[in-house]
């Protein structure tokens, strides 16, 4: 028998191996079928996976935190009790700027678009301005959603810059904007993107979530085999035809490095995490210390 899974997930090319997935019947061949959405904001993926609208999320591993931290954008009536059971990306995150912004400096009195502003990604952004010397009043932070809307915003010129991942990096870049710093400036490791369901949905259908895990990672080995690389090419052009052939090579080159792109075989990085834990214990709101990413890990679904 099939399963029917709601996947949530931010619109990026480190979905590929979902569209391989879904596409090439791995899932499939797995027992479950996939339905994938984008999401337009970490709010609404988070509200709704704790509404049970969605039965799996693919999002930032720092979101995860937040909102187990009563941390998160919104408020929710209850913590969520989401886990982390598989990773997804390193992610390598670009400070992508207007044309005019030729250093830190010109960023004083601008504003710049976030997702959300007390968010991960948020915070990678504080701490790129703070090691510029800017502080919290020298800049508006904005918050504008996910990023296809960020970037659509400052190529506009609503805002001055935003991070971005692939492929809105490449095609900010083709489009004559400039990548004024990137997280790997600042952190060798940063875990960006993981898989994450309900603990409660979890016990109730393991093998529905073993099913999924299955599917994905032979979508991830398929996307990482060099072999597949021209079909691969093709599979995300269709899928995000804003991804140009002019940006693509750049694109696939991002989203297939190990640093700064989809993490072999599924595996979550104790170092990115660490990361993430100690940008969330400098901005998070209340404050919170925290050093163990133990906890926000169900160990028995992840892949050996």
């Amino acid at each position: 028998m099939t399963t029917s899974l709601d996947l949530i997930a931010f619109p990026g090319a480190p979905n590929l191996p979902i569209f391989t997935a879904i596409e090439k019947g791995f899932f499939a061949a797995a027992g479950v079928e996939v339905n994938l959405e984008t999401t337009p904001s970490s709010a609404y993926q988070i509200e709704s996976l704790a509404a049970g609208r969605f039965q799996i999320g693919a999002t930032a591993f720092d979101n995860v935190v937040a909102y187990r931290e009563g941390q998160g954008a919104v408020q929710l009536a209850e913590t969520p009790d989401l886990f982390v059971f598989l990773g997804a990306t390193q992610l390598e995150l670009s400070l992508v700027v207007s044309p005019d912004v030729a250093s830190f400096d010109d960023l004083r009195g601008r504003s710049l678009a976030l997702d959300a502003l007390g968010t991960g990604f948020a915070f990678v952004l504080y701490e790129m301005l703070r090691r510029a010397g800017l502080g919290e009043g020298d800049y508006e932070a904005v918050a504008v959603g996910a990023t296809p809307q960020r970037w659509e915003s400052v190529r506009t010129g609503a805002h001055a810059g935003t991070l971005t991942i692939e492929p809105f990096t490449s095609v900010a870049i083709a489009n004559g904007f400039r990548v004024l710093a990137s997280s790997r400036d600042l952190f060798d490791r940063y875990q960006g993107g993981i898989f994450t369901a309900s603990a409660g949905w979890a016990s109730q259908h393991r093998e529905a979530l073993d099913g999924f895990v299955r599917g994905y990672l032979e979508g991830l080995s398929w996307t990482l085999d060099a072999a597949n690389y021209a079909d691969g090419v093709d599979r995300l052009r269709r899928n995000m035809p804003a991804i140009k052939p002019g940006v693509v090579d750049a694109v696939m080159a991002k989203m297939l490095a190990e640093e700064t792109g989809l993490t072999p075989g599924g595996q979550v990085d104790a170092a990115g995490m660490k990361t993430v834990l100690e940008l969330r214990s400098r901005y998070g709101r209340p404050r919170r210390e925290l050093d163990d990413a133990e906890v926000y890990l169900e160990r028995r679904y992840l892949p050996r």
